[in-house]
């Protein structure tokens, strides 16, 4: 699935920033005390603001704009929140507390996302025979290994190494730009086709066990594949997984480019005005985009 806008560290501290905005009969109080002196929620917000205050604004009003066009239900959120939860296992505690957020801030962060994808597949359309063979498609499952280099001829020649009969693992460390290889050799482990971008599936669907694949080009670079093994996956009805794979296929095709300049029309229409002198000019940028770069082929 293509990643949104929005990162999860600026989220992150947008949702920092704007816990600090509230009462501000309560603004003096001391939410640190010690010996060395007290800190007060108006001396946190102050320092954030500084810090992180223009991105934190932006977000906030992205999502506002957003939400204001679009909806998201407590229960589309939940059901994102459970599904990223199982899919990362003992992991997921860890995760939230490596980028420092709690189950409720995180909830907010998916909020956000889905609100992006949501502006930006409105306009996409999915086929009923797109959805089915993408079905049949998960109804198998690839084990497989890769390296992934950053050029073709980098591809080629890792391709080389590995007809020759080098070690899968070590030329993954030697040439892979996926950090991860360093320490997995290489390896993806159990996966259905829909957990990976469409051009690195297509390719592991077609590959036979332990061949090694011609360079595969995805936006992520040049994968060198071996699928390793392959079975038959348990993954429910058609009707059970339609609107996963629909929303999947929706997010393959979305042009990102275009959620920026949708979302600067929406502020337009909003007729914002930033109050705060500090933050003046948080949004020219936004409101004024400059055109995208065509994708390269």
């Amino acid at each position: 699935m293509k990643k949104t806008v929005l990162t999860l560290t600026l989220a992150a501290s947008v949702l920092a920033l704007s816990a600090c905005n509230g009462d501000s009969a309560a603004d003096d109080k001391a939410i640190v005390t010690s010996k060395a002196g007290d800190i007060t929620k108006n001396e946190l917000y102050e320092e954030m603001k500084e810090s992180v205050g223009k991105q934190a604004l932006q977000v906030l009003i992205i999502e506002k704009v957003l939400a204001s066009e679009y909806e998201v239900t407590d229960k589309e959120v939940n059901a994102q929140f459970d599904k990223e939860k199982k899919e990362m296992g003992e992991s997921f505690d860890q995760y939230l507390e490596q980028q420092g957020q709690t189950e409720k801030s995180y909830k907010k962060y998916l909020r956000l996302n889905l609100l992006q994808e949501k502006a930006m597949t409105e306009d996409v359309k999915v086929t009923d025979e797109e959805v089915k063979a993408q079905y049949e498609n998960m109804k198998t499952e690839i084990n497989a290994r890769h390296v992934l280099v950053a050029d073709e001829a980098t591809a080629k020649e890792v391709k080389a190494k590995l007809d020759g009969g080098a070690d899968f693992a070590a030329v993954a460390k030697e040439y892979s730009t996926e950090q991860a290889a360093q320490q997995s050799g290489g390896e993806l482990g159990w996966f259905t086709p829909d957990k990976m971008v469409k051009e690195f599936s297509d390719a592991a669907l077609k590959l036979e066990v332990n061949k090694i694949s011609e360079p595969v080009k995805s936006e992520f670079g040049f994968h060198i594949i071996q699928v390793t093994d392959k079975r038959e996956a348990d993954i429910g009805s058609f009707e059970e997984n339609k609107a996963e794979i629909t929303k999947t296929l929706k997010m393959q095709k979305a042009d990102q480019t275009k959620l920026l300049p949708k979302v600067s029309k929406l502020m337009k229409e909003a007729d914002i005005e930033i109050k705060d002198e500090d933050l003046k000019g948080a949004i020219d940028q936004l409101l004024n985009p400059e055109p995208a770069e065509p994708a390269a082929e």
